[in-house]
């Protein structure tokens, strides 16, 4: 499946292209990119990959300027930064951008600022970016390519709190995921509708058995 989804993005231009995977927290989103940008990298295409994770303002930020990011609706409302993936990731990516592309503006654990560090994205590379909120109306005019990962919002929240225990603790893990990510991903649904926006929808609810629906 993935092998038939890259060789369709191929195909689409011989240019550069951008692929955004969005869905709900732990939906699969991260794994599907890497197996995609390694499907078009057999096909012969040049890939860069990131997440929008990795464009979020800094906790110090927050702090420094007073905002709410640690809500559900904060989370939504104030965690990512805008204008850094335009300017430093979308827009430069594109096909008619410079191919000078920052990959992360800020590290998500240590808050590290890397917005002067570039790489070169090649004349027909293909950018994969994976992210909740990807088709927000802040980031969706720049996408070539759009995928939504299907699960359900119960299947989302017992991954994430799986995935996140052994780090974080059992009740830290819940709390983020149920009253934070949760929230935040109902908002976005509400507002934004992101299903009717897509180019393709997978179900990924088996991660052995993916279904194009």
């Amino acid at each position: 499946m993935i092998g038939d989804i890259a060789s369709k993005i191929a195909n689409m231009s011989k240019g550069r292209l951008r692929v955004a995977i969005d869905g709900r927290t732990a939906s699969g989103k991260t794994t599907f990119g890497d197996e995609l940008a390694a499907a078009l990298r057999l096909l012969g295409r040049s890939t860069l990959r990131t997440s929008l994770d990795d464009f979020k303002k800094t906790w110090r930020d927050a702090k420094e300027k007073g905002y709410d990011r640690t809500s559900g609706e904060g989370y939504y409302r104030n965690a990512y930064d805008f204008e850094s993936a335009r300017e430093l990731l979308l827009k430069p990516a594109g096909p008619e951008g410079s191919g000078r592309v920052v990959l992360c503006a800020h590290d998500p654990l240590t808050g590290e600022d890397h917005r002067n560090e570039f790489v070169t994205a090649s004349d027909e590379a293909v950018l994969i970016v994976d992210s909740v909120f990807a088709f927000r109306p802040e980031y969706n005019n720049f996408w070539d390519f759009r995928i939504w990962i299907e699960v359900s919002p119960k299947v989302a929240l017992e991954r994430g709190i799986a995935r996140d225990s052994d780090a974080e603790g059992l009740e830290a893990a819940t709390s983020v995921h149920r009253d934070r990510y949760r929230v935040a991903e109902e908002i976005y649904i509400e507002e934004v509708n992101p299903c009717s926006l897509v180019d393709m929808r997978i179900d990924n609810t088996d991660f052995s058995r993916p279904l194009i629906l």
